[in-house]
């Protein structure tokens, strides 16, 4: 893939690529596994350092969100939890609505890391990984065709969780307007 300085490790913190590490982590049973599934994930995860590599920007913008995503999140745990207990205190709702709108936003921000990541997932498996595979010969058509179905399933889970997050922002929204 034309990587260089690209370490592979074994973690205990789910397989992922750590662009400031420059590294592809998996877990255990993708490192030392030889099954479909280990082959499509440690591929996968070389696909988002050739990402890096390429300096894609939709890896670069994900990296941007996810870090304010981090940072909103907890603002806005904190703001959902204080909302009672301001409005109690200061008798004033507009205190609990500014402090709902922030919650607000931390889940948005949150939707929108979720639906950024899905083309950023797509391409490490489907731009980079199925292509590598297939260029190196690694696996017969039937396993590859099985590695293509594997990578499809993990890209769902994406859409699953951007899904659950737009969910979660519109039952709030119907919760506020009760």
């Amino acid at each position: 893939a034309g990587l260089e300085k690209v370490a592979v490790e074994q973690t205990t913190l789910g397989d992922h690529y750590d662009p400031a590490d420059r590294c592809v982590r998996l877990s255990e049973a993708n490192f030392t596994g030889k099954s479909l599934t280990a082959v499509a994930v440690a591929a996968h995860e070389v696909g988002h350092a050739i990402q890096h590599r390429d300096n894609d920007p939709r890896l670069a913008l994900r990296a941007r969100l996810v870090k304010l995503a981090q940072v909103t999140e907890k603002m806005g745990s904190v703001a959902m939890f204080a909302v009672p207990v301001l409005v109690g205190f200061t008798r004033a709702p507009s205190v609990g609505v500014l402090m709902f709108v922030v919650g607000l936003i931390s889940l948005g921000v949150s939707a929108l890391v979720h639906l950024v990541t899905l083309p950023v997932e797509w391409d490490a498996s489907f731009g980079k990984a199925m292509p590598m595979i297939k260029g190196g010969h690694y696996l017969t058509e039937a396993e590859e065709l099985a590695a293509k179905k594997i990578l499809r399933a993990c890209a769902l889970t994406y859409l699953a969780a951007s899904l659950s997050s737009l969910l979660n922002i519109w039952r709030w929204i119907r919760f506020i307007r009760r």
